[in-house]
């Protein structure tokens, strides 16, 4: 059966909006839209759910209530629910972690912005059900809570915390690999392997170790170039540039690019690498592996997740030996591709035509849940 799904995004760009697109396009249900621009992240914690609640007594009023509401954690969830309790009626409420507030990591000297963190809080205790972009997260988010909780005067919340525990899911994300596979034959480059970092130019992927092991590399004389594809609009731009310049033309792109391009330049892509500090799912990551990039990647975070286990040895490093990961995986690339063999098809797991059943069956769920009082009595989604 069919239901009627107000998907309601604050901040619709980057990996948000390619989550709530490709629901959308896969899905056996009746998704809409209900978004605002992805800019000024903070503001649209503080003030989207004053305008989306606006927005939203607008699409009720041509649409009709929805079955569900599925938020993003950009929005205060439980603002945007008072503000519309007169148009939406008593629809089952989904909450997505893309991140949270409490272990996403803070720039040095950054202080943990209360007001955000306690607007998360109420989202979680406003939401039927919780879903995480992956177990990684999800135990964090559950770990974190407590220590978070306990700091107040009096009159704690502790007592929730088994409810919150129990509604906190894993959903993973769903990622569009059509068009994305390894390419049958690959060229040996007289320039050497081509070394793919396909995140944010920000400080939570800390693109600047992966450069300074580059560095260390190209002055040991090891032949390889590097594509560098990622939002480098702002963050640390200007910090990076100067490593960047050291490796000189073998850097054969630095910045975005448009998505057919991507995609064939992930079908070049020797290797994928990785020094994040924050990674909650990695569908970046993901992209590249189902185009048989072989992975250089932290052991920690969700990767392990991610990658399964039999591919651990191969694809993921300890703290402290990237450059050394990286400097086996160029020196050897055939000996770590059939290392990894096997690894492209085990990652479409995550492709939309798996993930898009999963997330509707949940929607289902919760439809029925709410049926049955589940939610009205207090009780947890699961």
């Amino acid at each position: 059966m069919s239901r009627r799904i107000l998907l309601v995004e604050p901040f619709f760009a980057g990996s948000h909006a390619a989550w709530a697109e490709g629901w959308q396009s896969a899905s056996r249900h009746d998704i809409h839209l209900l978004t605002h621009e992805g800019a000024a992240w903070r503001w649209r914690m503080r003030g989207s759910a004053v305008t989306l609640a606006a927005a939203t007594a607008d699409w009720v009023a041509e649409h009709g209530t929805p079955d569900v509401v599925v938020a993003t954690d950009m929005l205060d969830v439980a603002a945007y629910l008072g503000l519309t309790r007169r148009v939406l009626g008593d629809p089952a409420v989904a909450l997505y972690l893309h991140e949270n507030q409490l272990t996403y990591p803070r720039r040095p000297g950054e202080a943990l912005d209360q007001g955000l963190a306690w607007a998360m809080w109420r989202s979680l205790v406003a939401a039927d059900e919780v879903w995480c972009n992956s177990d990684f997260h999800r135990d964090e988010v559950r770990t974190a809570l407590g220590g978070f909780l306990a700091d107040v005067p009096d009159r704690d919340h502790l007592g929730l915390l088994p409810e919150i525990a129990a509604r906190l899911v894993t959903l993973h994300v769903g990622v569009d690999l059509a068009g994305i596979s390894p390419p049958p034959t690959r060229e040996n480059h007289p320039g050497g392997p081509l070394v793919l970092s396909n995140q944010r130019w920000h400080h939570d992927k800390d693109l600047g170790s992966v450069l300074r092991a580059l560095r260390r590399l190209a002055e040991r004389g090891r032949r390889f170039r590097v594509a560098l594809v990622g939002d480098d609009r702002g963050g640390e731009r200007a910090a990076l540039q100067p490593l960047v310049d050291d490796l000189g033309d073998r850097v054969v792109h630095a910045g975005l690019l448009p998505r057919h391009d991507y995609i064939d330049l992930l079908g070049r892509a020797d290797v994928v690498v990785s020094a994040a500090r924050n990674e909650f799912f990695g569908i970046a990551v993901v992209e590249a592996l189902a185009a048989g990039a072989i992975p250089v990647l932290p052991d920690a975070l969700a990767y392990p997740e991610v990658v399964p286990a039999r591919f651990h040895a191969a694809a993921l490093y300890r703290e402290g030996e990237l450059t050394s990961a990286l400097e086996s995986a160029i020196t050897d690339v055939e000996g770590r591709r059939a290392a990894v063999a096997g690894l492209a098809q085990e990652v479409r797991r995550f492709d939309w035509s798996v993930m898009a059943p999963r997330y509707d069956d949940s929607v289902e769920r919760l439809v029925a849940s709410q049926a049955d009082g589940e939610f009205r009595d207090g009780s947890s989604a699961r």
